[in-house]
């Protein structure tokens, strides 16, 4: 696929997944993610791989850690509240050290909320949303080229890594339509052998992967200790983008689409000799704290603009060590801020 198409967001990450070599998926549908699964459940047979609707969400992830286990690599997608029920299965794919790739087309919450964009859920992804001390790599993607990308670079630091990676989007981004051309996948760094995977043991010592760990408590302790050399070391695996910034007065701090709504309010600030810059994190997990502690020692205001309540606004507080300039801005129902309305927020910040 070399030329130049129109495709909306679930597809393309889909085509994305399938032409880094995904050759497993397993979900269950809920919107507004329904057409991931939709496009993988004819493309994938054609792919040479397998497609299976699950009976529910549970099952989708479990199996994608079954299918981990072999070797192969697995997906499965689903939207807020599906993402809320795989939360046990991810924790485990982590215990585990089992590389696999979640997509999450956020919805408005919490409960059932509404089929709407939102970006309620980076909590829950960055903070470790199941149980237990562990940590995933978190990629949140801006516009649809960009979730292509996004997609084949998990898979990859999924196997880099051995541990479950999230695609954290918007819905508005799934149900977008941009023309985009498929790059050819490549990897992107280098990939250690498979040597730990289930797929027999003639002619060598068997090999065990479990997380189950109710003997000495110590053991448990070495294993978590052993999980944590490996967050840290995933750290370095950080991405950001920066917009004007060199000169920036008033920084502006936005992920996923709002990041690229808030670039187009800084175009209009620059136009009304407003020095304005913008931080968008791309991975949301590691965040580039040291980058915005630096951007935030230079600004004079800082405004953080999300699709919530205010989540990401305590990681730029954790970093900028002023909090006193940090202004919040969020649309926590699933409406989408415009540029004009957060150009009209900068504006307040300059008088």
């Amino acid at each position: 696929m070399n030329k130049k198409i129109l495709i909306n967001g679930n597809e393309a990450i889909a085509e994305a997944a399938i032409l880094a070599g995904c050759r497993f998926y397993a979900g269950y549908p809920i919107t507004p993610q329904n057409q991931i699964p939709e496009y993988m459940s004819w493309r994938m047979p054609e792919a040479g791989g397998v497609f299976i609707q699950a009976e529910s969400e549970l099952a989708a992830i479990n199996m994608v850690f079954g299918a981990s286990l072999t070797g192969t690599r697995a997906m499965t997608s689903s939207s807020s509240p599906g993402i809320s029920l795989k939360q046990e299965g991810i924790s485990y794919m982590a215990g585990c050290e089992l590389p696999g790739v979640i997509v999450n087309m956020q919805r408005g919450g919490p409960g059932l909320g509404n089929i709407q964009g939102s970006q309620a859920d980076y909590f829950q992804a960055t903070k470790g949303g199941g149980h237990g001390d562990y940590k995933m790599p978190v990629l949140a993607p801006s516009t649809i080229p960009e979730a292509i990308e996004h997609v084949m670079d998990a898979f990859d630091l999924a196997d880099k890594y051995r541990t479950p990676v999230m695609i954290l989007s918007d819905g508005i981004l799934g149900q977008m339509m941009e023309a985009v051309e498929f790059p050819e996948y490549r990897p992107k760094m280098k990939l250690p052998k498979k040597d730990w995977i289930l797929d027999g043991a003639k002619g060598r010592a068997p090999r065990s992967i479990f997380s189950l760990m109710m003997q000495n408590p110590t053991i448990l302790e070495k294993h978590n200790w052993k999980l944590s050399e490996k967050f840290k070391k995933m750290e370095v695996e950080v991405r950001h983008e920066t917009y004007h910034t060199e000169d920036a007065e008033i920084l502006i701090c936005a992920y996923g689409i709002m990041g690229r709504i808030c670039k187009g309010a800084v175009d209009m600030a620059r136009k009304a000799d407003i020095k304005a810059g913008l931080f968008r994190p791309v991975t949301v997990w590691p965040f580039a704290s040291d980058i915005v502690s630096e951007l935030g020692k230079k600004a004079k205001k800082v405004l953080v603009v999300e699709l919530n309540l205010g989540q990401m606004v305590e990681d730029i507080r954790l970093a900028v060590e002023d909090n006193k300039k940090i202004s919040f801005h969020g649309r926590p129902g699933g409406a989408v801020a415009t540029k004009e309305e957060v150009f009209e927020k900068i504006k307040e910040l300059a008088k």
